[in-house]
């Protein structure tokens, strides 16, 4: 089985996450792609964060009656900052050592990879799938080798149309009473309204 991992805060979940999925999906001949919301960001503990419950709510109704999509509440069942390498190691262990596992990451967050927490034992345990994110460029690998070996065998590269949505404009848009109609799921568009999200 290849398992496709797609980690995030979903603050909220938007149509930009869903195509990654599908393009990964289709790319790799994942079994499923599992969508992993952060319990407790490490790199946003300066942030104010949506309580957990909305945030996995969106996600539930993103991917409702989409079969290759499933959603694993394995950083949300541990207290604690959710780290990549901690998420890795326990899907690892839950789905066995036949499963290959693919953690997504935009450019952007390969390129800052070094300052994650053990770096060299997570690409140990998994690929990484690179996608090219807008405003960003290709991280050199030679580079980033140098401080965590292995990382250029561990990284497969994912070039995709690039889709200009972030969540935090989401927010932005919904603050200022604009649309974001197209920007997220509609199921997803319906809840943020009647939960009164970011307003």
């Amino acid at each position: 089985m290849n398992i496709g991992i797609l980690g995030g805060t979903f603050d909220p979940i938007h149509s930009g996450h869903l195509v990654i999925a599908e393009k990964a999906f289709e790319k790799f001949g994942f079994t499923k792609v599992l969508f992993v919301p952060a319990g407790q960001p490490w790199m946003k503990a300066d942030q104010e964060i949506t309580p957990a419950l909305h945030r996995v709510e969106m996600v539930k109704r993103a991917i409702a009656g989409k079969d290759n999509f499933e959603l694993s509440m394995v950083e949300m069942d541990r207290p604690g900052p959710s780290l990549s390498v901690d998420t890795v190691d326990i899907l690892r262990k839950k789905l066995g050592g036949k499963t290959a596992l693919f953690f997504l990451v935009g450019w952007d967050s390969l390129a800052g990879l070094p300052q994650w927490k053990e770096p060299g034992r997570l690409v140990k345990m998994c690929k990484l799938v690179a996608i090219n994110r807008p405003g960003f460029s290709r991280p050199n690998l030679k580079i980033l080798e140098t401080n965590i070996r292995g990382v250029i065998k561990s990284v497969v590269w994912m070039d995709i149309e690039p889709i200009d949505i972030s969540s935090s404009d989401i927010r932005k848009r919904v603050a200022e009473g604009l649309s974001i109609k197209g920007l997220v799921p509609e199921a997803v568009e319906r809840y943020i309204k009647e939960n009164n999200l970011y307003r």
